[in-house]
């Protein structure tokens, strides 16, 4: 029996985080309202992973994705006084990669 799309991209984000060892079912971790950010807690190099296994499992066209939208460069300074400015980003959530693996393109940007 062949898992619903929704499940498979779940359990592959899964396996990227370092939560799912704690649950009973990969799958049951998080849902498809799950910021990528904020309650999977990837950063941009575990994204990138993420995204190449992604093409692969899913035959997915990623050429419209651009991560520097999720994960713009912050500046720095060394002045431990200044505070950094905000920066926001974009939602970015489990469904976003559920819906672009049923498209088979990036849906997002």
């Amino acid at each position: 029996m062949v898992e619903p799309i929704e499940h498979r991209v779940i359990a592959l984000i899964t396996r990227h985080s370092s939560y799912y060892p704690f649950r009973k079912q990969k799958y049951d971790t998080f849902t498809a309202e799950s910021s990528i950010h904020f309650d999977v807690r990837l950063d941009q190099g575990e994204v990138e992973e993420v995204i190449e296994d992604f093409i692969k499992e899913f035959d997915v066209d990623m050429s419209d994705f651009n991560i520097e939208i999720y994960y713009p460069e912050v500046k720095h300074s060394w002045n431990p006084f200044k505070k950094p400015d905000p920066v926001d980003v974009p939602d970015f959530t489990i469904d976003m990669f559920i819906k672009s693996a049923k498209a088979g393109k990036w849906l997002y940007d």
